[in-house]
């Protein structure tokens, strides 16, 4: 895990060291252990290094001949793309030398080849314009940027990183504020700030003399045959699930530092811990979450769930005098903005696990793939019963503006080829907007602000081939989902108790926000960003009503939104309490 960034210059212009220094310089958290450059008359490239593999000789840039690669992530099938490249003599271990080798060969197709999570950035030096080469996994897992400036095109892990060499506009774009505020996350590939794009999930782009020429894109699920699934009998099924799970996580282990678990007591964390264990690993450690008041508690399945894996566990008890110590921190860590509260106890866990751990392997895909949300099942009902496709609710729902505000269309589809079911076509939009803009970017700068690499080996291709051959029955049963990851886990790791009912996650925030309404509703409402969306009337009472849960969600979304605009706008310290941070002075 490292942090990337670069210049595709128009004829004419050279990189400007001094925008090479700011983005490095920005995006240091990410990678501590080093840092590089690239540097010709058209084109640079920057690194800073997080060191997994190849501690001693994996430092970036890469260089093949007059080819050059700086890369964000692991790619789990290196050695057996060692192995298909006889002719290549590799100089050193990093599992990112060989997309550099096989660029030459395929072009923009060569991430077809990639088994792994990513945003790689190539220079062609080969050719006159020095192009530049960017590409992004095809779930989204590693995030990437892009923003035109004077002298071309920029890009970077994060988007405060383009922010901070002056690259971009440190501005909110009013109809991207709205879907923040409405749903949690925002859609598509505009960001927040006028001028900063995303790469799509699965997008390589070739530039050329400062501007985009050619544009690919592949998709994170592979596309289904036409006619019924593959996949009917469920020993079989399970037989299969159980040869791609064992795989997938003894390829998300491979590392040269130490690594674990966010363990939470659900399907999905529990499942990898099982296999971790399966598959040979001795005395996995493992971290839960869990909360002083107020909301489902799942740590102490948890630890039983680990004793039984015999791993080494820990459970970290977060209350609200860390909340509102440390929320501007974690508010900071969010450049592209996500107000799912869920980034609370994923921050919080990673700084524990950093004094331990270097890689963390999380669950996050488990539901979009074997369709595990509530909504699924909504999905599958027939209409005649109150079925019907799930659509995203706005939190201020029936109260202004913002109860209007819409969810575009996914930006790609996830699934292509045959007809799909309701089901597959609710899961394709989650794998096309949900994951990669809520669910990954809040991985990723959770993590990534304590030096932390995360994995998710749920989604990875193995996982993603095996799931689209399933039908919709081995997905829900009996009002749950998850059915055939449930079965896999009953069979090999029966204190999980996979087929109990769940009390699911949830964060105490409402509770907290209503307990500080008379201190924290006049500093939110006085907030520059909340008054220009037109929020301001509706703080005092969100926040005082905040412990409804009616309400709660809508006033955490106003109390983050009020924080990142004071940090990532107005440019306030992150360095104090969240009264401190909010207060004008």
């Amino acid at each position: 895990m490292c942090g990337i960034a670069g210049l595709a210059c128009k004829p004419g212009v050279s990189p400007d060291p001094t925008l090479l220094k700011a983005m490095s310089a920005a995006l240091r958290h990410r990678g501590p252990d080093g840092m590089g450059e690239y540097v010709t008359d058209r084109a640079a490239l920057c690194h800073r290094r997080l060191s997994i593999i190849d501690l001693a000789g994996g430092a970036q840039p890469l260089t093949l001949g007059s080819i050059a690669l700086v890369a964000n992530g692991e790619i789990y099938n290196d050695p057996a793309l060692r192995q298909s490249l006889p002719d290549i003599h590799f100089r050193t271990g990093s599992d990112c030398e060989t997309p550099l080798a096989l660029w030459p060969r395929l072009g923009v197709d060569y991430p077809a080849a990639l088994r792994g999570m990513y945003a790689i950035a190539l220079l062609d030096g080969s050719t006159p314009a020095n192009d530049i080469i960017l590409s992004r996994d095809p779930f989204g897992i590693k995030p990437l940027y892009i923003a035109t400036y004077d002298g071309g095109i920029a890009f970077a892990s994060e988007p405060q990183a383009l922010l901070s060499a002056g690259i971009g506009a440190r501005a909110v774009r009013p109809e991207i504020r709205d879907q923040l505020l409405a749903f949690q996350f925002t859609f598509g590939c505009e960001t927040i700030y006028p001028g900063i794009r995303r790469l799509a999930p699965g997008e390589t782009l070739r530039i050329v003399d400062g501007r985009i020429v050619e544009r690919k894109l592949h998709p994170a699920m592979p596309p289904r045959p036409a006619g019924p699934p593959l996949l009917t009998s469920e020993a079989a099924a399970l037989e299969q699930l159980d040869r791609a799970l064992i795989d997938t996580v003894t390829a998300h282990e491979r590392a040269d530092v130490p690594f674990g678990l966010f363990l939470s007591g659900g399907i999905d964390s529990s499942s990898l811990l099982a296999a971790m264990v399966k598959g040979g690993c001795q005395k996995p450690r493992a971290w839960t979450a869990r909360f002083d008041v107020g909301c489902a508690d799942e740590s102490r399945h948890a630890a039983e769930i680990a004793a039984a894996a015999g791993a080494r566990h820990e459970i970290l008890t977060i209350d609200d005098d860390m909340l509102w110590r440390d929320l501007p921190r974690i508010v900071a860590a969010m450049d592209d903005p996500v107000a799912d509260y869920a980034i609370i106890p994923t921050w919080f866990l990673a700084r524990a696990a950093r004094a331990e751990a270097t890689v963390i392997l999380s669950g996050e895909g488990g539901d979009e793939l074997f369709a595990g949300y509530g909504r699924y099942r909504r999905a599958t009902t027939p209409w005649w019963r109150g079925g019907k496709m799930p659509h995203r609710k706005s939190a201020f729902r029936g109260r202004n503006h913002l109860a209007r505000t819409k969810s575009p269309k996914p930006y790609a589809s996830s699934s292509s080829g045959g007809r799909m079911s309701h089901l597959e076509r609710a899961q394709a939009s989650d794998i096309s907007e949900w994951l990669p803009n809520d669910l990954l970017i809040k991985l990723d700068r959770c993590l990534m602000a304590h030096g932390l690499e995360g994995r998710t080996p749920l989604l990875d291709p193995v996982m993603a081939g095996f799931a689209a051959t399933l039908p919709d029955h081995l997905k829900i049963r009996n009002g749950q989902g998850k059915y055939l990851l449930r079965r896999w886990l009953q069979n090999n790791m029966p204190a999980a108790r996979p087929f109990a009912p769940k009390q699911g996650f949830t964060v105490p925030i409402g509770t907290w926000i209503a307990q500080k309404a008379p201190a924290l509703a006049p500093l939110v409402s006085r907030n520059a960003g909340i008054r220009a969306a037109g929020q301001s009337t509706k703080v005092q009472r969100l926040f005082e009503d905040a412990a409804n849960r009616r309400f709660g969600r809508a006033a955490w979304h106003l109390l983050f939104y009020a924080l990142w605009h004071r940090i990532h706008i107005e440019g306030a310290s992150a360095d104090g309490d969240v009264f401190d941070t909010l207060a004008t002075h």
